[in-house]
């Protein structure tokens, strides 16, 4: 295991697992698959009408991958669509560009540093964000 890339703070927000699990009767429910690595999310999520009332998340996948589902699972609810979209910006801006983590953002995605050195794993985090946002639209549609 590559040490710089699995630090401490990505490890201990895998193990947390926030958001781990499913939920009764889910307002969108999507699967997304990494087909390079074999990552898979399931994420279903409940409204409300300010943005995301509740997430669950499945994640057969990496360390990676289970962080950033974490992260989602401890930061979504209660979340604006606005906010949750500029979180993605913010973790694709930092894991390709080094950018720094707005202030007003999710703080926790700065945990995804090490990434940026690692072009083969941006996929890893950004999966959970892309599923968040299909279940998103999912719900769009079901209305």
């Amino acid at each position: 295991m590559n040490d710089d890339l699995y630090q401490k703070a990505i490890l201990g927000k895998a193990r947390e697992a926030t958001g781990a699990g499913t939920m009764e009767e889910p307002d969108a429910h999507v699967t997304v698959d990494n087909p390079v690595c074999g990552d898979r999310v399931t994420m279903e999520i409940r409204l409300s009408d300010n943005g995301v009332a509740a997430v669950a998340h499945k994640v057969r996948g990496c360390l990676l991958c289970e962080a950033a589902a974490s992260v989602i699972g401890a930061n979504a609810p209660g979340a604006t669509r606005a906010e949750i979209a500029a979180a993605r910006e913010a973790v694709t801006a930092l894991i390709e560009n080094g950018a720094e983590i707005p202030a007003d953002g999710w703080s926790e995605l700065s945990i995804f540093q090490p990434v940026t050195a690692h072009k083969s794993r941006y996929n890893c985090v950004l999966l959970p964000f892309e599923a968040l946002s299909r279940a998103l639209k999912a719900a769009d549609t079901a209305d």
